[in-house]
């Protein structure tokens, strides 16, 4: 049985969710701001940083499916 861990680093995170370290940087120092992609929920443990599976799989979710780019 393949066990996945549960708490993912800043570059499994990125790998994960396709988008880049950058932006989960940059997400993260910022915080959610008018018109810019919101940032996925992190945790930190001492001086790391780290994504919950879970959390990284509600965030993907919670964006709206377009069918088609005129949407």
């Amino acid at each position: 049985m393949q066990h996945s861990k549960r708490a993912l680093s800043e570059i499994e995170a990125s790998q994960y969710i396709s988008m880049s370290r950058s932006f989960l940087r940059q997400a993260r120092m910022e915080g959610n701001r008018v018109n810019r992609t919101p940032a996925p929920p992190f945790i930190k443990i001492g001086r790391s940083v780290r994504y919950l599976r879970e959390d990284l799989d509600n965030w993907l979710d919670s964006f709206f499916k377009q069918e088609h780019l005129g949407q």
